[in-house]
């Protein structure tokens, strides 16, 4: 399968900032659904910073608006009310394919679901965000390769998802999320489908290839197995945060 690649209108650079800087801060976000008496507001005013050069678990029951929240702060949804500063640029002034080329070279993002395109190989679905970024298909494969290497995948390259098991899916992914070197990794949930070995390989890995200098990782989990991953532990309740900027690894998901 031959992937396209597409060009986009090049928004201003962001502002370069050093380890352990605050690179992501959520001001005052609202987020609401649905119109008139259905309307439901999901998150209350959620203030938050993110760290570089450090993991952050966000954690907190099912329903308590961890995925609405990374989705905002990630530019996949817009709040409804408040504001994400994304290494020193508010979202709010990153509209339309602005916000998506700011997206596309500054955000890596890890679903639950691993999302490989089935037809593809390992290397292909890794060098997708090079392509559509506008890279040439041998220098992106190329990355791509070097990227799989680094996450333990080197003789895989050329499998397909299904002939792969469900934690080399998910260091695919995480591949895929980390080929363009994004300065912000989200990750919603990465171990939730694998077993205990599994999970762990995957978070040893974030920890020792997604954490740089500079670079903002967050995951949200409801495993309490990788709490002792987190060099920052934030707790979210009801659409609030119960406990922001915590450094406390000991929490009830």
């Amino acid at each position: 399968m031959m992937l396209q690649s597409a060009t986009i209108d090049t928004p201003a650079a962001a502002p370069v900032l050093s380890a352990n800087e605050i690179c992501v801060s959520c001001q005052s976000v609202v987020k609401e659904f649905g119109d008139g008496d259905s309307r439901i507001r999901v998150l209350h005013g959620i203030d938050a910073n993110i760290h570089g050069s450090e993991l952050t678990l966000l954690v907190g029951p099912s329903g308590c608006g961890k995925t609405t929240l990374i989705s905002i702060i990630a530019g996949l949804l817009y709040p409804t009310n408040g504001d994400v500063i994304l290494f020193g640029t508010p979202q709010s002034q990153l509209q339309g394919s602005r916000l998506v080329q700011f997206r596309a070279e500054n955000v890596g993002f890890v679903f639950q679901q691993y999302n490989l395109l089935p037809s593809l190989t390992a290397a292909e679905n890794v060098a997708i965000p090079l392509l559509i970024q506008g890279q040439s298909r041998p220098k992106a494969l190329l990355k791509a390769r070097e990227v799989l290497d680094a996450v333990g995948l080197g003789s895989r390259l050329n499998q397909l998802p299904s002939q792969l098991s469900g934690g080399q899916q998910q260091r695919v992914a995480i591949a895929r999320a980390l080929v363009h070197e994004p300065r912000l990794l989200v990750c919603d949930e990465p171990t939730a489908a694998l077993d205990g070995h599994s999970g762990q390989v995957v978070m040893d890995l974030l920890k020792r290839v997604a954490v740089q200098a500079g670079r903002a990782v967050i995951v949200v989990t409801h495993d309490s197995r990788v709490l002792t991953y987190g060099d920052r532990i934030l707790e979210m309740a009801d659409g609030r945060m119960a406990d922001a900027d915590s450094t406390q690894k000991s929490h009830n998901l």
